[in-house]
């Protein structure tokens, strides 16, 4: 007769199977910035089917504003899940406080020269990517959400897509937050600084030639009109784009369900480039 207590062995075996399966599709990586002469930790997410053969497209994916890498793990769990279902690797870099800018004002804040030089470069040489504009993605939430459309269409031969959710796409209106000051010196005694570094106003001068765009943003976010804003401008100029909005504040809660839509549009969008 098979007793509980004997099926605790195979039960211990099981769960440890299991974990370790799942602990081989997270990678915790710490790469040089030679711009900032620092050690940068980033999350890489690999799909199940990852075993160094096959090559995959890649989403940077980035944080808000008191995040880290580990932040989007925490928000979603189930994002090993979904890089598995849609058969994309995902990167989420420690951005810190940086707004994904190289500081004009302060030289150790080079996080754009990080992401789009001393990170792809590394991912590119590390694992089995699409190492092409075509397998690029970036992304991000709040922050991160000017960072993907700052980097996106300020980089278009790096990235081929790129995204926002409830991101600072004008942060002009709110020049007292979030320690922007301490990478653009302060508002009124730098008007045309934060001018070339808003999101919205870097449509005008590459419009001819910006990647995919997806966009995701809750009417009662404090960002909506913003967003608002570069929409009807993106339209205005005739660039095409997806911008999904809905009922939903600022939080981790609609980004959770935001980031779903964005990974089902770049899975299309790889496919698409793919073929």
């Amino acid at each position: 007769m098979t007793t509980f207590k004997n099926k605790i062995p195979l039960l211990l075996l099981l769960l440890v199977f299991f974990t370790k399966g799942f602990a081989k599709q997270i990678d915790t990586v710490g790469v040089v910035s030679p711009s900032m002469h620092i050690s940068i930790q980033n999350l890489v997410i690999l799909p199940d089917d990852y075993d160094g053969d096959k090559s995959f497209p890649v989403l940077y994916l980035l944080h808000g504003y008191g995040g880290n890498h580990r932040t989007w793990m925490q928000m979603h769990p189930g994002l090993p899940e979904l890089a598995s279902r849609y058969g994309i690797i995902i990167v989420c870099p420690n951005g810190r406080n940086s707004w994904y800018w190289d500081s004009p004002v302060d030289p150790a804040m080079q996080y754009e020269t990080y992401v789009t030089k001393e990170l792809v470069a590394y991912i590119d040489s590390h694992y089995q990517t699409i190492a092409d504009p075509k397998g690029r993605a970036i992304t991000g939430a709040s922050m991160g959400g000017h960072g993907g459309l700052w980097i996106g269409f300020r980089h278009p031969a790096i990235f081929s897509a790129c995204g926002s959710i409830h991101g600072g796409v004008d942060i002009r209106p709110f020049p007292d937050n979030w320690e922007m000051k301490k990478a653009l010196g302060p508002y009124n005694e730098n008007q045309e600084r934060w001018n070339k570094h808003t999101v919205i106003n870097l449509v005008d001068s590459v419009s001819s030639n910006l990647p995919a765009i997806v966009m995701d943003c809750g009417t009662e976010d404090f960002f909506f009109e913003v967003n608002e804003k570069l929409h009807e401008k993106l339209l205005s100029l005739r660039i095409p784009h997806d911008y999904l909005t809905r009922p939903g504040e600022h939080n981790s809660a609609y980004a959770h369900i935001a980031i779903e839509y964005q990974l089902l549009f770049f899975h299309l969008y790889f496919q698409k480039k793919s073929e």
